[in-house]
């Protein structure tokens, strides 16, 4: 709750910096916001702190609980927005960029995301995802005189908004079937063989839809490789961690608090779910020839490996698995997206594979950075994505959905060919007497201490998983 309270607060007051004359203290302040908001929700791991408001949780009715596994997740969050942060030095120097807006937009959809990991009613997992949606709809299409953010913007709000409405007719099913919007009393009558069945699970049905297009899963991810390509490369990296990160524990929530009971309900569905995820997210990869638009597969195919965490449900193995992945896969994703980014701002916009030509021998941080990123990703030892992957898949085992394993196995196998891609363009493509005429790319102290923060967590995490796969968030 310290989280919502205080990123509310200075998002509202952040807006008033818009008419400051110099705008350079903007990043600085927010970053160290963050860290006294990380620092707070940390404060809630053995039990609720409202700092500010005793008692906000009975006034809200119960709607809102931070719990342990929303105090996981909000942590994942917001230090994934605080580490992305240092890479929009870049707007920072224009002059034209609106600072105060974007921050701020940031925050609130921080706000979004923080409701939805924590929510004990529809109504507030509604108003998280549309919180959490609208700034993203905004930021999607901030490079007004780019007609690939116009798009992006564009599609991605039609898109969402038909999502919307299908997440809704399920809230409203479920409630005519239950008569609340409370995940207590919807689980209650999930149990209660003389409820009316159909109705409750054609709403459950119907809310997975609204929710899977949210995390990006197939066949609802049509506009994933679109928006992401279009969007300014900053905000493509939130929308890639912070907004699937939420929706997942949505996603988890859901299923576990109020329809444990169903199982078998509605398995099928999600298995299908996952299977065709995974399928769709790394063939469609294999055929990109731009690096930002493969990244966009790429969180199209890890949104079918998180989806195994809700196929192999449980109370001992999964909400860990799903906290250890996502956490991994946003450290990985952010240093992905901000060598992209560096690269096309300096390189003309270039997102291809043939811009990171002589990154190893312009920038070797650079190189090095993209390159742990990418092996993380693909799932390769001594990197965190290595272990995302093996918890995922041990709670699979102890489940027993063989198939399933081996299924997620070759199509790890297929990720490691084009994640190696951009990794052979950075440290082998090219005659290195042409890429000694490439001009070193502009990396400011920030953004090189980060990189190197980021690629020291993806290698700890590979080498000590234990320091976060032991955190017990539900049970």
């Amino acid at each position: 709750m310290n989280a919502i309270l205080l990123l509310s607060f200075f998002g509202i007051a952040n807006l008033f910096t818009a008419f400051a004359d110099n705008k350079r203290f903007i990043l600085p302040l927010v970053m160290v916001v963050l860290a006294v908001v990380f620092g707070l929700n940390a404060l809630d791991w053995n039990g609720p702190m409202v700092a500010w408001m005793p008692g906000v949780e009975q006034y809200l009715g119960g709607m809102l609980r931070m719990d342990r596994f929303a105090v996981g997740f909000t942590g994942i969050v917001v230090l994934t927005t605080l580490l992305l942060l240092p890479f929009s030095a870049s707007y920072v120097r224009r002059e034209d960029a609106n600072l105060s807006e974007y921050y701020s937009l940031l925050l609130f959809a921080l706000v979004g995301a923080v409701m939805l990991v924590g929510y004990e009613n529809l109504l507030m997992l509604f108003l998280g995802v549309e919180i959490l949606s609208i700034p993203m709809y905004v930021l999607a299409g901030v490079e007004k005189r780019n007609p690939r953010s116009n798009e992006a913007a564009l599609k991605y709000f039609l898109m969402g908004a038909f999502a919307t409405g299908i997440l809704l007719f399920g809230m409203a099913l479920i409630y005519g079937a239950t008569g609340s919007f409370t995940l207590t009393d919807i689980a209650a009558s999930a149990t209660n063989t003389s409820a009316p069945g159909a109705m409750l699970f054609l709403g459950l049905l119907l809310v997975l839809v609204g929710l899977a297009f949210k995390v990006g899963a197939a066949p609802f991810h049509f506009w994933t490789p679109d928006v992401y390509e279009g969007s300014p490369t900053f905000f493509t990296a939130f929308m890639s961690t912070v907004v699937k990160t939420a929706g997942f524990a949505a996603f988890y929530k859901l299923l576990y608090a109020a329809f444990s009971t169903a199982y078998a309900a509605w398995l099928p569905t999600v298995l299908g779910l996952t299977v065709l995820t995974l399928l769709v997210g790394n063939l469609g990869a294999v055929a990109q020839t731009s690096t930002k638009r493969m990244l966009a597969y790429s969180s199209i195919s890890h949104a079918g490996y998180l989806l195994i965490a809700l196929v192999a449900f449980d109370n001992n193995h999964s909400p860990q698995a799903l906290f250890f992945y996502s956490l991994s896969y946003s450290i990985a994703t952010i240093a992905a997206f901000a060598v992209v980014k560096l690269v096309a701002d300096a390189r003309d916009g270039r997102e291809d594979y043939g811009a990171l030509r002589g990154l190893a021998r312009t920038n070797p941080l650079l190189a090095v950075a993209l390159a742990v990123s990418m092996l993380s990703l693909a799932g390769i030892p001594l990197t965190g994505g290595f272990f995302g992957k093996f918890f995922l898949f041990a709670a699979a085992a102890e489940r027993g959905f063989t198939g399933l394993i081996v299924l997620a196995v070759l199509m790890a196998a297929v990720g490691i060919y084009y994640y190696f891609r951009p990794v052979i363009a950075a440290f082998i493509a090219g005659d290195p007497e042409d890429d000694a005429e490439l001009a070193p790319i502009p990396v400011t102290s920030g953004e090189t201490a980060m990189l190197w923060i980021l690629t020291a967590l993806t290698i700890l995490l590979g080498v000590l998983p234990g320091l976060v796969s032991g955190f017990r968030l539900v049970g």
